[in-house]
């Protein structure tokens, strides 16, 4: 399985790099909400990636992917979090629209 840190955005590294003392407390509060969480760390892992792609976010999926692989998640789940239909409406049903 890939390193997930080997799949963070150029754009994340830049924020990470650029602004070191935002990044460390984006990545506090992060961990304080997946402490906070009623979600074990496989639903939370698919839940983020259907926001993710329901968002047209695609630069945070292959590190997300990964995640969700480490917590358990089968191929067939992080494929039906990514493009089940059913997560869409919500955003407007922008997969496939231009922005």
């Amino acid at each position: 399985m890939a390193d997930p840190a080997a799949l963070v955005s150029e754009s994340f590294q830049t924020f990470v790099r650029e602004a070191p003392e935002h990044a460390e407390a984006w990545g506090a509060m992060v961990g304080g909400l997946a402490e906070a969480s009623a979600l074990d760390k496989k639903t939370s892992a698919l839940a983020y990636l259907a926001v993710l792609a329901a968002g047209r976010l695609q630069s945070g999926i292959p590190f997300h992917v990964q995640i969700a692989k480490q917590a358990g998640a089968s191929r067939e789940e992080v494929v039906s979090a990514i493009f089940e239909l059913h997560f869409t409406p919500g955003c407007g049903h922008r997969f496939g629209a231009e922005t």
